[in-house]
């Protein structure tokens, strides 16, 4: 009985978790504002109580159609959403097929399949922000709330967190996940901290 109570609440957790996912992502999807930031210009420095945002990201994903022809992996459609206090923004990543052999003995991102780059230069006032960052196609959403720093060029760096394996759930193997297994979250880093 103790263990199906503990089954049942572990599955609400997880269907409630998706379920906030997909509001927030629905939520900021489009833009409520467009006056938060802007592009900058290519050389030029920020003027007074303004700050640039470098956002780098780079992902690996399954080939197109390994899982059904509708699914946007591995295609020029896959996307990333930032939202900055109401102002949306798209992100078409830069991508290449990816046949990797494993660099560590557990290597997340080892096989073949497709590398996405996605870069964005932002313009926006010094001070403190909510961000949201999304991958609508995996149903994953993450909100946070950042401070810039004036004049500086800040650096906000996503990482996937990939799915673990079915490896990773035998006895004496934890923590081994690969990127075949889908995106399970991101983490964000600002300048160097994790956030």
């Amino acid at each position: 009985m103790k263990k199906r109570c503990l089954l049942l609440m572990m599955l609400l957790v997880v269907v409630s978790g998706c379920a906030e996912n997909s509001a927030l992502i629905r939520k900021n999807s489009s833009s409520t504002r467009s006056d938060v930031f802007e592009e900058p210009a290519k050389g030029g420095i920020a003027p007074k109580g303004f700050t640039d945002l470098r956002i780098t990201g780079s992902l690996k994903t399954h080939k197109p159609g390994a899982h059904s022809a509708s699914d946007d992996h591995g295609t020029p459609d896959y996307k990333l959403l930032l939202n900055i206090d109401g102002q949306a923004v798209l992100l078409h990543g830069k991508l290449q097929k990816e046949n990797s052999e494993p660099m560590k003995l557990v290597d997340s991102e080892a096989g073949d399949g497709i590398r996405y780059w996605f870069i964005k230069s932002l313009r926006l006032k010094a001070g403190t922000h909510r961000i949201v960052v999304a991958l609508p196609d995996d149903g994953i959403a993450v909100e946070k709330v950042i401070t810039l720093v004036e004049g500086n060029v800040n650096s906000l760096v996503l990482e996937p967190v990939y799915c673990s394996t079915s490896i990773s759930r035998r006895p004496g193997a934890y923590g081994a996940t690969n990127f075949k297994e889908g995106i399970r979250g991101i983490r964000l880093t600002l300048n160097g901290r994790g956030i």
